[in-house]
């Protein structure tokens, strides 16, 4: 890992760098040896002391600030910050590269059959059912997009029936 420091109204001493490298070598685990770029700002405004670290790993980058009244605290809590930034990256690119494969690409599409659901009834609009004959229900089912057509079969004494599309391209006729 590549460090750089910048300090601001601050001298970068010794003793921060080693701080800071300390922190950053308990990280080294979650970069996977990855290279990773670290520019690490320090500076002081009216007594509070601010750590801002940019971190540069593969093609993101990762940013934290804190504010405090001790340097090595406000660098420890932004690397915290940053450790949670990675590890929750890492975990992204782990589980996008670990996504469940679909089931059709797992097994044939014969031998998985899906759960069976309890059927539901959907409440549609009510129609009026019309005394037509049976070419008459053929033209008025074509005519519209419906799959099925209910009607009173004027040729047997009015009696409903029920004409429908079937899969083939043919129509099919239920009578009671």
């Amino acid at each position: 890992m590549k460090l750089e420091y910048t300090g601001r109204h601050i001298e970068v001493t010794p003793a921060i760098r080693s701080h800071v490298e300390k922190h950053f070598d308990k990280l080294k685990h979650l970069f996977d040896g990855q290279e990773a770029k670290a520019h690490v700002i320090i500076e002081v405004v009216r007594g509070r002391h601010r750590a801002e670290i940019v971190l540069k790993w593969r093609d993101h980058i990762l940013t934290a600030k804190t504010t405090l009244t001790d340097m090595y605290q406000a660098l420890s809590k932004t690397i915290e910050k940053l450790e949670k930034q990675a590890l929750k990256l890492k975990n992204k690119v782990i589980d996008k590269h670990h996504k469940a494969k679909k089931a059709s690409q797992v097994a044939p599409r014969n031998e998985v059959s899906p759960a069976p659901e309890n059927p539901k009834v959907i409440k549609t609009d009510s129609y009026a059912v019309k005394p037509l004959t049976l070419e008459e229900a053929i033209v008025e089912l074509s005519s519209n997009d419906n799959q099925f057509l209910v009607f009173r079969n004027a040729d047997e004494q009015e009696k409903i029936a029920v004409i429908y599309r079937r899969k083939d391209g043919n129509y099919g006729l239920i009578q009671p």
